[in-house]
């Protein structure tokens, strides 16, 4: 009882508190104080400058000063207006804009769509660098060697920046793509070599971006969308005589393979609608176009599910013999079933696809290209079962494949491997490459570089004379067969002689001549051959760098 009596002062209410602070305050002034009373008048008087004080609208451009909720309709949304700009400055004003495109097939596609939202937007283009206001540089990063190539070019642009006269435009340099994406803190900071900064899915933003840059601040945007194909944007394609054309179906990769650096690129995997892709081929087949590769990181994992009758649960089929790790995506349009509808679009029109990954090559693809002739049988690489798979179904099939050598613990063993699947499966094309190390990747994290680059160079040698090797023998068989060629312009080589490429994407070249054409009533015509023509052609020899020599034997 005693114990309860002495801690009963310790819950005191706060009435019974307050009194006695009270008094200890009073105390210590020299003038009665009321806390109460001069807490409240600062409370008060924060009321009334809340009240009296700015409102939301008054910092928001245009906005309604009605108290009461505004009802927002279509008419008021604009995504494509931005309050802290002048109206006109996203207009390009004829300002003129030289691309330089680097790396692969993808990044030609993507300047080709930056372009088109550019020129909507008022902008000239130009091939001169000299005479150009704004200069985009669409990069490459799959290897260390794409990314130097680019810094030592804006350096130079640079260089060229600060020569130009003062009574001229000032030059904005731009980096689009995948560098922009991988690099993007170092690309704005170092030495300060860039005006605006642009990812694989900002392109819709680049005359926001421009129009800052002209402002005089650098500007950037590098955000990957789970969304963006750019399906609403017709690029504007830009290939010699427009014999040509890429098209985009889908972008980002899935794959994650631990060397690879494109899923922290270019992101998830996403389709383009079918309806759009067919909309395209059918225009560049009005235009006269005669060949169109259908790309992607992972081309023939194309997935559309952008309408209800294309979804379902069942999952898409892989080759014969393979598995993966992922979980399948059901549901979809899949690849088969576009290249089906692209191919009957225009009988005459070549139809090629890149790149393609061999675990996303079931039979009714292999079928489909067997009996689709403008479907060209080319582009496949493999392991040996699908290349067994593969010949027996489109026999004459040509193969290429990418090669890396000295990937991280490469032993001599796997380098002979290599070698051996070289010999056994002889590739027609192939793109061979030492390896480097990308930041972001599984192997920067987990593996270790552990090739010397000496060895990495020998290997990569080897690879190289043991590919020729195998493509003289593969080349060698074609002698004295007939091709059908696309005529694509004159031959670097001679002004005397004519290039262009058969189904198999090789090179072809053959002398400048006229050739037969129709029989009429006073004999037969000749005509010269031109580029977008078709010809075949009766294959003489082949160099060492795998082109053809032909003679014209009948113009199509």
């Amino acid at each position: 009882m005693r114990n309860t009596n002495r801690l009963r002062p310790i819950f005191l209410t706060f009435e019974q508190w307050l009194p006695r602070w009270s008094l200890q305050h009073r105390l210590c002034c020299s003038k009665p104080v009321s806390v109460h009373s001069n807490e409240e008048s600062r409370a008060d008087k924060f009321k009334t400058q809340i009240a009296t004080g700015p409102r939301f609208h008054d910092f928001v451009k245009g906005a309604s000063i009605n108290k009461q909720q505004p009802v927002i309709t279509d008419d008021l949304i604009d995504t494509d207006k931005h309050a802290y700009l002048p109206e006109d400055s996203e207009i390009g004003n004829s300002r003129t804009v030289c691309f330089e495109t680097y790396g692969c097939q993808m990044n030609v596609n993507d300047t080709e769509i930056a372009w088109s939202i550019l020129q909507k937007k008022g902008y000239q283009r130009t091939s001169d660098v000299a005479e150009a206001d704004v200069v985009l540089l669409v990069t490459c990063s799959i290897r260390e060697k794409a990314e130097q190539t680019i810094w030592n070019r804006l350096r130079q642009l640079t260089a060229m920046k600060k020569r130009r006269l003062k009574t001229r435009v000032p030059m904005k340099i731009g980096v689009l793509g995948c560098m922009a994406e991988r690099l993007k803190s170092e690309l704005l900071e170092r030495e300060k070599l860039l005006d605006v900064l642009a990812g694989p899915d900002a392109y819709r933003d680049l005359p926001r971006l421009l129009s800052v840059a002209h402002g005089g601040q650098q500007a950037s945007n590098v955000l990957l969308s789970l969304e963006e194909t750019y399906a609403d944007v017709m690029p504007v394609h830009h290939s010699p005589q427009g014999l040509s054309a890429f098209v985009s179906i889908m972008r980002g990769c899935d794959n994650m393979c631990s060397y690879c650096i494109v899923p922290f690129t270019r992101g998830r995997e996403r389709s383009r609608p079918v309806s759009s892709i067919l909309e395209e081929v059918h225009i560049l087949s009005e235009q006269g176009v005669k060949e169109v590769t259908l790309l992607g990181q992972n081309v023939n994992s194309y997935r559309d599910t952008s309408e209800e009758q294309f979804c379902s649960s069942e999952p898409g089929q892989l080759s014969r013999g393979f598995r993966t790790v992922y979980r399948a995506r059901p549901g979809g349009l899949r690849f088969a079933d576009l290249l089906d509808r692209v191919s009957l679009i225009d009988p005459d029109m070549r139809i090629r696809f890149t790149s393609p990954h061999p675990k996303d090559f079931p039979d009714e693809v292999l079928q489909l290209i067997k009996e689709r002739a403008n479907i060209c049988n080319s582009s496949v690489s493999a392991y040996l079962e699908l290349v067994d798979n593969i010949k027996t179904i489109i026999p004459g099939v040509s193969l290429s494949s990418d090669f890396i050598s000295g990937f991280c613990g490469e032993t001599e063993e796997d380098h002979l491997q290599t070698l051996s699947l070289i010999r056994e499966v002889r590739y027609n094309v192939g793109f061979l490459f030492a390896y480097s190390m990308r930041k972001k990747t599984h192997a920067f994290h987990r593996l270790q570089d552990d090739v010397p680059a000496e060895v990495k160079q020998r290997r990569l040698e080897e690879l190289i004379g043991m590919f020729r090797e195998e493509a003289t023998k593969v080349n060698s068989a074609l002698i004295g067969s007939a091709q059908l060629v696309l005529v694509e312009g004159e031959s670097k080589r001679s002004a005397q002689d004519l290039c262009g490429r058969n189904d198999g994407n090789v090179k072809v070249i053959f002398p400048r001549q006229e050739v037969a054409g129709q029989p009429t009533d006073t004999g037969t015509d000749t005509s010269p051959v031109n580029p977008g023509d078709y010809v075949l052609v009766k294959v003489h020899f082949h160099s060492s760098q795998q082109d053809f020599s032909l003679s014209v034997i009948l113009y199509l």
